[in-house]
């Protein structure tokens, strides 16, 4: 009886031990969040899986196995292909987004007038509702659909001086261009301040020295501000391509998908249900999940961190 007793006296004593305390609590408190991931994350992500190999429709009624068929649709389809050149147009708008964010943010990190307030002006943009932005834009560029007529703000600004009328959001040739210009006004400001924030955290001594041995503006932004903000920009730079996959609110707003400005999240949606083609929606859901992770990977090798 002895021997049957004490491992359990010993389980007792463990868990009463500052060991056994810190373990016990911090599963508790994993418990609750691990519980919630794996039941809203996990386990849909993997029936999504299940489902990409799938004809299936919204209600799951009769499940067809296709193999890769989906896949291969996805791929060879023109439909589907357009979109993923639609994402090209987004891709490079973040490189200028980024660019344009590290050039203010160095500029407001500088000694100049009235900085504070410039922050927030263009912080603000980022603070709006993404629907709101989206209407802001729809009405600058062309009023009521966005897609029938000439009248806008922009418009009447060139006809004011002038000039003729361009159809923004119809003209299949700058249609896009427009809404990479919304969408870069739109997070632009969240770059800002994250760029800020990484370069006030750079010491004053490293500007003092570097002031001493007669550097420039453009050697302290080369050799001192970039390598130290290096981790913030390969952040933002994965935030900002992550974001330049998955567009959604601001085309599907401002155009509706129209004009050859669907986006592969819009095609997406279209395709889960208006179409009720599960099987393929969630073969789309994949393969965007695929690109975001080699992305994410190509970036973590670009911007490996140097001993």
């Amino acid at each position: 009886m002895a021997a049957e007793t004490k491992p359990k006296r010993s389980l007792i004593n463990w868990l009463r031990s500052y060991t056994g305390q810190k373990y016990t609590t911090t599963i508790l408190f994993l418990l609750i969040p691990l519980v919630l991931l794996i039941l809203f994350t996990v386990i849909p992500a993997f029936n999504m899986g299940v489902y990409s190999f799938q004809e299936r429709d919204q209600l799951g009624v009769n499940p067809e196995w296709v193999g890769f068929e989906n896949y291969i649709r996805l791929f060879t389809d023109d439909s589907y292909l357009k979109t993923f050149a639609n994402s090209i147009y987004y891709f490079f708008g973040s490189f200028i987004q980024l660019a344009l964010a590290l050039f203010v943010a160095t500029l407001l990190c500088s000694k100049i007038k009235f900085a504070n307030i410039f922050k927030g002006v263009l912080f603000f943009p980022y603070m709006m509702n993404g629907v709101a932005v989206s209407l802001i834009f729809r009405r600058f560029f062309q009023k009521g659909d966005g897609i029938t007529n000439t009248e806008g703000t922009l418009n009447s600004i060139i006809e004011m001086f002038g000039g003729e009328a361009v159809k923004w959001l119809s003209d299949g040739n700058i249609v896009n261009f427009c809404l990479v210009f919304a969408s870069i006004w739109r997070y632009i400001g969240f770059d800002i301040i994250m760029f800020i924030g990484a370069i006030q955290s750079i010491s004053p001594d490293i500007y003092e020295a570097a002031d001493l041995d007669g550097a420039n503006a453009w050697q302290r932004f080369r050799y001192i501000i970039f390598p130290s903000i290096r981790p913030i920009v390969a952040l933002q730079l994965i935030l900002a391509i992550k974001g330049s996959a998955s567009v959604f609110e601001i085309p599907y707003i401002i155009t509706g998908g129209r004009n050859g400005t669907s986006t592969f999240v819009i095609k997406t949606i279209e395709t889960a249900f208006q179409y009720q083609k599960i099987g393929l929606a969630s073969a789309m859901a994949i393969v965007l999940l695929a690109i975001i992770l080699i992305i994410t990977a190509i970036q973590k090798i670009f911007f490996k961190e140097r001993k």
